[in-house]
């Protein structure tokens, strides 16, 4: 009796061969640096915050500038490195978002004011989105959809790595008051500006490994850079973004300025969608949208970027300010919330590598999501930390399931040709609707606490400073014993307010996800119709 075997199916010429694992683990080592850098210099700030608020003599607003600069600036050029990833190099441009992180470091590191600094943070910013949207990319030219979850998990342990190891560096190098003497001048005993120092090195590290490690061919096409749009689009995103952020403080929601700044971004976007229709290598190109999971994949990452951003960039805030923690304790507290993002993104990364359904961990995190930050809504001050930590917890696992699979599911769908516009087209509007979410809510947050510390004050007979918001970013260790309990009390009511905020955004992501459709993923890196045009010269 004879047998047949069947032949492994032949390969058209120009298709891309993906590398073993050893060899992408092997490629992978200067991009997951890469990663790493970019996580740690939002994470590494985020303990120290309150500090440098206080240094630099911000307020609450400032705060949230801090975290929107870089955001907004992340935002902005997301899509644009996304589009030039298609057209050049992806290799040199990952070089070069690190050199533009590193220059922003240095000059956050020697800001003198709160100017300089949120200035210093779009930099970085410019660099952080580079990194984001590459690394997925780059993944996603050597690494087949089907194969591609478990190599996002990884990216899910470092994320969760730089989540971790950020907040406890940050709060060991704010408490080591002796580091602020080896700073000059106007620096001097302000230790929390290593804190922007601390990433420079590895970032060094990132750029000579990746000059060693990685080697991706570039394809030689005619480049044709769509300036307009790249201009129209920065400029509508942060028109209306600077229009969240100070409404409610420095004018009005209803007023000339709001309608000055709302019409401008709106005009911008709508000049830049116009715009797309007649560029032959647009920014965002508009045909993506055309696919079901790519409209539905975009809609649920703008409400995740709301609802996890914009609420969870608060926590060490409460922390500190609410539980009276040191910033080394507040960042320790982070490990909650970080240690379900990384068991959830390795665990579902490696199901969906195994058996190529995907949509299933992503409703499963969607779900999960919606409870933990229905958890934390009902934080206060003296909610046991027990109970804090499994509230994180069970959000971290949502957000992990939930990020990179949203990004796989476009990949999937997306062809090669477009593997960058499609990736940083999640990673964009996510990192918009975060935007927006820590602007928004930071205003309510500002507005929350300064109710509450008035009333807090007028239930004790206690008249606020003169020139007073009620809004700035106290110094718990010199507040009197008698005035410290009514901001710790308007910090915490107000954190917990800030996740009821964001618990309809949620849900609004987890009906996206319920309608997005499942497609198998394919078990190579081009699609199906591309590796027919490939081989149309071979079989003519």
């Amino acid at each position: 009796m004879s047998t047949t075997t069947q032949a492994p199916p032949t390969r058209p010429p120009g298709a891309s061969v993906p590398m073993s694992h050893r060899e992408v683990l092997y490629a992978l080592s200067g991009l997951l640096l890469a990663m790493f850098v970019a996580m740690l210099s939002s994470t590494v700030v985020s303990t120290a915050l309150p500090r440098i608020v206080a240094d630099l003599h911000g307020s609450e607003a400032g705060y949230t500038w801090v975290v929107v600069a870089s955001l907004l600036a992340m935002t902005a050029t997301t899509p644009i490195w996304g589009k030039l990833a298609d057209l050049f190099s992806k290799k040199l441009l990952t070089q070069l978002t690190l050199v533009i992180f590193m220059a922003g470091s240095v000059i956050a590191g020697i800001a003198p004011d709160m100017g300089a600094l949120i200035g210093a943070r779009l930099l970085q910013g410019v660099g952080m989105g580079g990194l984001t949207a590459l690394v997925q990319i780059v993944i996603a030219s050597m690494v087949t959809p089907r194969d591609r979850g478990k190599y996002f998990g990884y990216l899910g342990a470092v994320f969760a790595m730089a989540t971790v190891s950020g907040p406890l560096i940050g709060g060991l190098l704010v408490d080591a008051k002796w580091l602020g003497s080896f700073l000059p001048g106007y620096m001097e005993g302000q230790a929390w500006r290593w804190c922007f120092y601390v990433g420079i090195p590895i970032a060094v590290v990132a750029f000579v490994v990746l000059q060693k490690t990685l080697h991706l061919p570039t394809i030689k096409r005619e480049a044709s850079i769509d300036y307009l749009g790249a201009t129209l689009i920065t400029a509508g995103v942060s028109a209306l973004l600077i229009w969240v952020s100070l409404a409610g403080t420095q004018f009005a929601w209803v007023s000339a300025t709001t309608a000055v700044l709302l019409t401008l971004g709106l005009l911008l976007l709508a000049a830049f969608v116009y715009a797309e229709t007649k560029v032959a290598e647009p920014i965002i190109p508009l045909r993506l949208f055309r696919d079901r999971t790519t409209s539905l994949a975009v809609f649920a990452s703008v409400m995740v970027g709301v609802a996890m951003f914009g609420s969870t960039v608060f926590l060490v805030q409460y922390f500190q300010i609410s539980r009276g923690m040191t910033p080394t304790r507040a960042g320790l507290m982070t490990l909650a919330l970080v240690g379900g993002v990384l068991v959830s993104s390795i665990a579902t990364g490696r199901l969906i590598a195994a058996t190529g359904i995907w949509k299933r961990y992503l409703v499963g995190g969607g779900v999960v999501m919606v409870a933990g930050i229905g958890l934390l809504g009902m934080i206060g001050p003296d909610t046991s930390l027990l109970r804090v930590g499994a509230s994180m917890t069970v959000l971290g696992l949502g957000m992990g399931a939930v990020n990179q699979n949203l990004v796989l599911a476009v990949q999937n769908n997306a062809a090669q040709a477009d593997i960058g516009a499609a990736s940083s087209l999640v990673a964009f509007f996510r990192t918009l609707g975060g935007s927006i979410g820590v602007s928004a809510l930071g205003t309510a947050l500002g507005h929350r606490v300064s109710s509450g510390i008035t009333e807090g004050l007028a239930r004790i007979g206690v008249t606020p400073p003169e020139g007073s918001t009620g809004s700035e970013i106290p110094d718990m260790t010199t507040l009197p014993d008698k005035i410290r309990p009514v901001f710790e009390g308007a910090f915490a009511d107000a954190t917990g307010y800030l996740f009821r905020l964001a618990v309809p955004f949620a849900v609004l992501a987890l009906i996206a996800i319920l309608l997005i459709r499942e497609v198998p993923l394919r078990k190579t890196i081009e699609r199906e119709d591309e590796l027919e045009q490939l081989a149309e010269p071979v079989a003519s």
